[in-house]
């Protein structure tokens, strides 16, 4: 599991680690994908990125007003969003941004840590 050790305000989810199939978020353990909002982290039931459509990311859109931005994390590797999801977000009030989910682990605390209002949908490294 590679660490990662951010500055992030109190109160606020902290990706601290992430490995195949799994995620540690503020010394919780999460298997599979999950959703990390500001302030909670949940299950996301969604294998693959092709599969991630803006109903499955209802609990990101329902918290616009907390998230400026999500990031994608698509695996292992980069790739591009589904078709139109982009837009949909946009229609939210909310910028997409797509990269493998071990950088997308690392985004997220940084921006966190400048106070950005960011959330993470990330796919696990299997």
């Amino acid at each position: 599991m590679v660490d990662l050790t951010p500055l992030i305000p109190q109160g606020r989810q902290v990706i601290e680690g992430y490995g195949p199939g799994r995620f540690r978020v503020s010394g919780q353990v999460h298997q599979g994908a999950i959703l990390v909002l500001p302030t909670r982290t949940l299950a996301w039931p969604v294998a693959a990125v092709e599969a991630v459509t803006i109903d499955s990311l209802a609990a990101i859109v329902a918290s616009a007003r907390e998230v400026e931005l999500l990031l994608l994390g698509t695996g292992k590797r980069l790739l591009p969003p589904p078709p139109g999801l982009r837009a949909a977000l946009k229609a939210a009030g909310i910028a997409l941004e797509a990269m493998d989910s071990g950088a997308a682990c690392r985004t997220y605390n940084v921006l966190m840590a400048e106070g950005r209002l960011v959330a993470a949908a990330l796919l696990p490294l299997d």
